[in-house]
């Protein structure tokens, strides 16, 4: 598959041009994957100091979400698919584990944990939760009675009970972030929200042999100074979350699976929570208070990314003036007029700047004239997924499936249409 011109691409219905670019993007996890694994690859080109083998945990489960849109679209065969998890689940099984959790970075040839840096260095459950949110979907999607089908149902439901979610609070009422055999609880990372973490709440309650109690969600996530907000930006009420709302990964990543619509528990209904995280972060875009070069109707989205002077979590309070297109491009459902604009206007303005082999570039910073050359697993996964959820549902119809999110979502006091039947609109 060539890179489309992106003057061709302006030309295209706005259904025609999502497809193109979830399709194009899809490459980043297909032939830019891991060789031997077939697992996402942290980032293409890799950075100078890191292994060449080096894939992402967290990346992965985005990857695996992206091969079955892929799969159910026709842009590989299902057999094919089969074959690519089957490899995956591989690696996966004989990776090195802590008490059940992944690493944030492991050797896609022999499963060895990288370190990500200093004491993190070895589990990691907020990117294990994020490989699981993948790979309950595969679980889900590949049900058929045909051998290969059902050792992947066996091998993804061996590694979901055998992560030890409760063991990771430490006997209190908070989940923490990571853990090292070498530095034992060194990085001292309690998960209080409102972040992306969601989903490593909800998959701990819904855990069949290691579920934590739902007072873990209720008085570890749902507290701290930054859980709940009530302040209004830009005319817009924020019911949770830190000031502006922070980057726009926290109403993506959860939710690549987990459906907002209609979820709602004692806190926030989730929907409108991120439906008004979006439209704050493109307000501040288009109000441009910093004065950045390009920013405005067709060019907004600030969140976790590159930059010029390396990585920084972007967003609307910590605005260097750098855009990264996943971010607007990943709010597709919560707002489809404005990701399109951005994207047209992504396309337009910056043609093969921004739009090369893998789809949308990382980020780029017209103020500094700098475009990066890099695509990073936990940006593009979203776009391909996001976009999909937009058009079909695909994902959040199979992550909500789950029978033991089912039920998770009950222990919580969640409220889902997907939990009592009704339509979800």
């Amino acid at each position: 598959m060539t890179t489309d011109d992106p003057a061709m691409l302006l030309g295209l219905s706005d259904e025609a041009l999502m497809d193109r670019v979830q399709r194009q993007t899809f490459r980043f996890f297909w032939e830019g994957a891991q060789a031997s694994s077939g697992l996402a690859r942290d980032r293409i080109p890799a950075f100078s100091h890191s292994p060449e083998d080096q894939v992402a945990i967290g990346g992965a489960g985005f990857g695996v979400m992206a091969l079955i849109v892929a799969a159910e679209r026709g842009w590989v065969s299902r057999d094919v698919a089969v074959n690519r998890v089957g490899e995956m689940l591989e690696v996966l099984l004989r990776a090195e584990r802590y008490h059940g959790a992944y690493p944030h970075f492991m050797d896609g040839r022999t499963g060895a944990s990288i370190p990500f840096w200093g004491k993190d260095d070895a589990a990691d459950i907020v990117e294990t939760s994020l490989l699981l949110q993948g790979l309950l979907c595969a679980r889900e999607y590949f049900d058929r009675d045909e051998p290969r089908e059902v050792a992947i149902r066996s091998r993804i439901s061996g590694i979901w009970e055998t992560v030890e979610w409760d063991w990771f609070t430490r006997g209190t009422d908070v989940l923490f972030w990571h853990w090292s055999p070498r530095h034992g609880w060194g990085m001292n990372h309690p998960i209080h929200g409102w972040n992306e973490c969601l989903i490593t709440y909800l998959l701990a309650a819904s855990s069949p042999t290691h579920p934590i109690a739902p007072e873990v969600y209720h008085h570890g996530y749902a507290s701290g100074p930054d859980f709940l907000n009530g302040k209004a930006y830009h005319g817009i009420e924020l019911p949770l979350g830190q000031p502006y709302g922070g980057p726009l990964f926290f109403s993506h990543y959860s939710f690549c699976g987990l459906d907002p619509r209609g979820l709602k528990d004692r806190y926030a209904d989730y929907w409108d929570l991120c439906v008004r995280h979006v439209q704050i972060n493109r307000e501040h875009c288009v109000h441009n208070p910093n004065g950045h070069a390009g920013y405005g109707a067709e060019c907004w989205g600030i969140t976790a990314s590159d930059d010029p002077d390396g990585y920084d979590a972007h967003a609307p309070a910590n605005d260097n003036g750098t855009i990264s297109p996943t971010a607007a491009i990943s709010s597709m459902p919560y707002a489809p007029h404005e990701a399109m604009q951005a994207m047209r206007g992504f396309l337009s303005r910056h043609g093969t700047k921004v739009w090369r082999e893998f789809g949308f570039v990382d980020a780029f910073s017209e103020k500094r004239g700098w475009f990066a050359d890099t695509f990073l697993a936990i940006d593009q996964g979203p776009i391909v997924v996001m976009i999909e959820n937009h058009r079909s549902g695909l994902l959040w119809n199979l992550f909500m499936r789950v029978p033991e999110v089912r039920e998770g979502l009950r222990r919580l006091g969640f409220s889902s249409p997907h939990l009592d039947g009704s339509p979800v609109a």
